[in-house]
């Protein structure tokens, strides 16, 4: 395991793989583990892959209260300049998609490509805000345990949890080891963030939208959304998956993102 000092906080992360790096933003409720077909496999083809694990979550020091995504994004940049890197591909899932946009708010200039997998780009309705704070209460109270079997079949597809054990299990156990108080902290920070929809016509450098054609949280018409607004992004919809097409169909996934690095090179 690999640790760094950040933000008065100790990150847990993988660095793997030589050449021009990637970073990989996790989801919720999941750690960096969820990466590893894409380190794996990026990392054999060339590429320095960095997958930390978000404030609260799997290695990384658990902060009660919230966590707003700014902070998740300056955690992040903390790491990497403790590693010496300055500009990177950055890709993220679901809410680290939404945190790779914060990132791309935040510092545009260090960014040379960027994948927003299975993710939205609005702010919260003022309904979501409710439901994500109370959400936030409902894990602190009860544990993860009762949310993670409720949620796996829109996480993983119902027909891969049949077919996929290995990756249902990955998933179920990954949600089921998060922090109640990491997960809330994130969920109360979710709640609260800035709308980037304005933000994409901004963005300049090459983009992958991917998206499940199974996803319920994130269905393709939100991919197709986001794709439309960025000038020059390509789209993957990913058959035969769900929320988490990294996981459910890695070949397919790792193809799409190793195009987008290589047309960033």
């Amino acid at each position: 395991m690999n640790v760094a000092r950040v933000n008065e906080i100790t990150v847990g992360y993988d660095d793997q793989g030589g050449g021009d790096p990637l970073v990989l933003v996790h989801g919720h409720p999941f750690d960096r583990s969820m990466w590893r077909p894409q380190i794996d496999h990026l990392s054999r083809a060339g590429h320095r892959v960095i997958a930390p694990d978000l404030r609260g979550y799997g290695e990384t020091t658990v902060v009660a209260g919230s966590t707003p995504f700014e902070t998740f994004a300056r955690d992040i940049t903390g790491l990497l300049d403790h590693l010496g890197i300055g500009t990177f591909a950055l890709g993220g899932l679901s809410m680290g998609g939404q945190i790779a946009l914060e990132l791309h708010r935040l510092f545009p200039d260090r960014i040379r490509a960027l994948l927003l997998a299975d993710t939205s780009a609005r702010a919260e309705t003022p309904q979501g805000r409710a439901w994500r704070h109370d959400l936030a209460d409902r894990l602190v109270r009860e544990g993860m345990a009762p949310y993670a079997a409720e949620v796996l079949p829109k996480m993983v597809a119902p027909h891969n949890i049949r077919t996929l054990p290995d990756v249902a299990e990955h998933v179920l156990g990954m949600m089921r080891a998060t922090s109640p108080e990491g997960a809330a902290a994130a969920l109360r920070g979710r709640a609260e963030r800035p709308d980037y929809v304005d933000m994409l016509a901004e963005i300049a450098v090459p983009t992958l939208v991917v998206v499940g054609a199974d996803d319920e949280f994130t269905p393709v018409d939100v991919a197709e959304s986001v794709h439309e607004r960025i000038p020059g992004a390509t789209l993957a919809v990913i058959e035969g998956a769900a929320h988490m097409p990294n996981l459910e169909r890695p070949d397919e996934f790792n193809r799409a993102l190793h195009a987008l690095l290589m047309s960033a090179s």
